[in-house]
């Protein structure tokens, strides 16, 4: 939260659990930080070019280590979209997985830092994210389906 600032973006997901309503996640984002990284997730987020992430699904989560979702191409975690066309470089690894709670963009490398760029942080809604990572399994198929059933900016 050092990493706060008033002028970033504040994003939301509202999630639904097999079609029942889990709970908002809200989300800030480091534009100072990493400006193209927020900016692909805030655009995704609002929808603004067309597509975005309403009603995608966490496809992939891992209990007491990461919640994965965004794949709005596949579904599967195998595809890549972005408003800068496909997959785009990673910009800054400044920040550090140092806890809970960290937006990450996902990747095919095997350990968090230096290959996933964080972005943002979830600012409230943390007990909804708990709850689905408590959905996950050692391989990573989640038990449930967990659905952003809306998203958009906030601030």
């Amino acid at each position: 939260e050092a990493l706060s600032r008033e002028s970033n973006p504040v994003v939301f997901f509202d999630i639904t659990i097999d079609n029942k309503d889990a709970g908002r996640i809200v989300m800030e984002l480091f534009t100072h930080i990493v400006p193209r990284t927020a900016e692909n997730f805030r655009a995704l987020c609002t929808g603004k070019m067309g597509f975005g992430y309403r009603r995608s699904i966490f496809h992939r989560i891992i209990p007491d280590f990461m919640c994965q979702g965004g794949d709005i191409a596949n579904q599967d975690g195998t595809g890549g979209k972005s408003i800068y066309g496909g997959k785009f470089e990673d910009e800054s690894f400044e920040v550090r997985h140092t806890g809970p709670g960290l937006l990450s963009m996902a990747n095919r490398a095997e350990h968090l830092d230096f290959k996933h760029v964080v972005f943002g942080f979830v600012k409230d809604g943390m007990d909804v994210v708990r709850r689905i990572g408590e959905l996950g399994a050692k391989d990573g198929k989640p038990t449930k389906t967990i659905t952003i059933s809306d998203c958009g900016q906030i601030m």
